[in-house]
């Protein structure tokens, strides 16, 4: 499988923040096609982090290099290239009802 390099994972987004804030963020360093910010479902708000798909590698790198250890909004931005799925480890189920660890 091919790796995409022109999507980026971005930690460290703040909660208030859009997609339209990230677009006009990473617009700085180059096109954006997509912008996915995962929405938490117990607080309906972001989760802190997003996948940003770049026009081209150069503009992926560019972005990287624009925003990686930045400060935006008040926190400090991871971002890198994102893994393709096979290559993450899997999810872990956290506590609650049916996780079949006991208890009532």
């Amino acid at each position: 499988m091919q790796e995409n390099k022109k999507k980026l994972f971005v930690g460290g987004i703040p909660w208030a923040s859009t997609e339209d804030d990230v677009r006009r963020a990473f617009e700085e360093a180059g096109t954006v096609v997509s912008v996915n910010l995962p929405i938490d479902r117990m607080y309906n708000r972001p989760r802190g982090f997003g996948f940003v798909e770049m026009g081209s590698e150069e503009d992926a790198q560019a972005a990287i290099d624009r925003w990686e250890g930045k400060e935006f909004g008040g926190r400090t931005l991871k971002v890198d290239f994102a893994r393709p799925e096979g290559d993450r480890p899997p999810r872990r189920e956290q506590g609650g009802f049916g996780n079949n660890q006991g208890g009532y």
